[in-house]
């Protein structure tokens, strides 16, 4: 099935991807479902002594990045099932934007190469930048609808409060942080805490501009807007 999806005509920070590069990788979509999909098994077990350590019932909380990487998977099944979930963009949108920025920061910025292989440390940098590249394939077929942006606003912004203000069972439910380990314990009093909460919080501000500003450059009237047509 063939289905012609509008660039829109949107501004380059909210279209940062060469078209030919969307067209391309919506043309093998199914190949970036199957990838975010092994991501998706990867981040779980990576994040097995965490949630092996957290109450179940705040598990959803725990493993962001893999639910990221489960969303974006979905999202691009959906579309090529033709499904519309606009709150499953959303998410997708969201998450990969949130945690393909903020897993980087924390790697270069806070945690530092030491205590981890240089393969995973860099493997995790790389990675988690290709989840955020990503994200800006989801508006050649959302609508982002401001409902949907809503869903995905209040499930990051819950995921901020509980990961590093409110825990609501146990301790705080953010990725663990080498940056806090002191003596084999975490410390969450230490600057890294407060710093890795600040880019959380404003990567979930950052993504509802962009999912914002995008619902409303779509709706823009405009008569030059190229199309593509792209094989499902």
């Amino acid at each position: 099935m063939a289905t012609t999806i509008s660039r829109d005509g949107l501004p380059s920070y909210l279209a940062p991807l060469p078209r030919r590069l969307e067209d391309i990788a919506l043309r093998y979509a199914w190949l970036i479902v199957a990838i975010n999909l092994a991501g998706t098994v990867f981040g779980f077990w990576y994040y097995r002594f965490q949630l092996a350590q957290t109450p179940l019932v705040m598990w959803p909380f725990v493993p962001d990045s893999p639910a990221a990487t489960l969303f974006v998977a979905l999202s691009l099944a959906a579309w090529k099932l033709d499904y519309d979930v606009e709150w499953l963009h959303m998410l997708a949108f969201f998450g990969n934007i949130k945690l393909g920025l903020w897993a980087p920061f924390v790697q270069l910025v806070l945690n530092g190469p030491g205590g981890i292989e240089p393969w995973l440390y860099w493997f995790l940098i790389v990675s988690h930048l290709v989840m955020s590249l990503q994200s800006f394939l989801i508006y050649r077929y959302a609508e982002f609808s401001v409902s949907a942006v809503a869903v995905a606003t209040v499930w990051y912004g819950l995921n901020d409060v509980v990961d590093y203000f409110a825990p609501l069972v146990g301790e705080f439910h953010h990725t663990y942080l080498r940056a806090e380990l002191v003596g084999g314990a975490l410390d969450h009093s230490l600057r890294a805490h407060d710093l890795a909460a600040a880019a959380a919080v404003t990567l979930t501000l950052a993504a509802t501009f962009l999912a914002l500003a995008t619902r409303v450059k779509k709706l823009e009237p405009r008569d030059d807007s190229p199309s593509r047509e792209v094989r499902r």
